[in-house]
């Protein structure tokens, strides 16, 4: 395992994991737990990727996710879940009100 980001809460580390998870990088959260203890014990929760090969590409994926990168690419490709109909920014791949996964390109081309 490697190290790839120290979080500054257990929210940011695990929308870093998800995004590497997202990426084919399967990735760990480690001391979430424990932030409770937070100022009264120095931990704030990591994320580690489990394959040492992949530590190299997923520090770039975190960098530009910290960034915005995926808001600035996909911000304007706002799309529409087709379970419920709610309109989504681009960025987001499931719905937030019904957790609909996001077709994909070729599916919403045929609808």
């Amino acid at each position: 395992m490697k190290l790839v980001h120290t979080a500054r809460h257990p929210a940011e580390a695990h929308l870093v994991k998800g995004m590497l998870e997202a990426e084919g990088i399967r990735a760990s959260v480690l001391g979430d737990q424990l932030y409770g203890a937070y100022g009264e014990l120095p931990v704030l929760p990591t994320v580690w990727v489990l394959d040492n090969a992949l530590a190299a590409h997923a520090d770039g994926l975190v960098v530009d996710f910290l960034r915005g990168g995926a808001a600035r690419r996909h911000g304007h490709d706002r799309w529409t879940c087709t379970h419920c109909g709610e309109n989504l920014e681009g960025q987001f791949t499931d719905c937030w009100k019904c957790g609909a996964t996001r077709p994909s390109t070729s599916q919403s081309a045929r609808t």
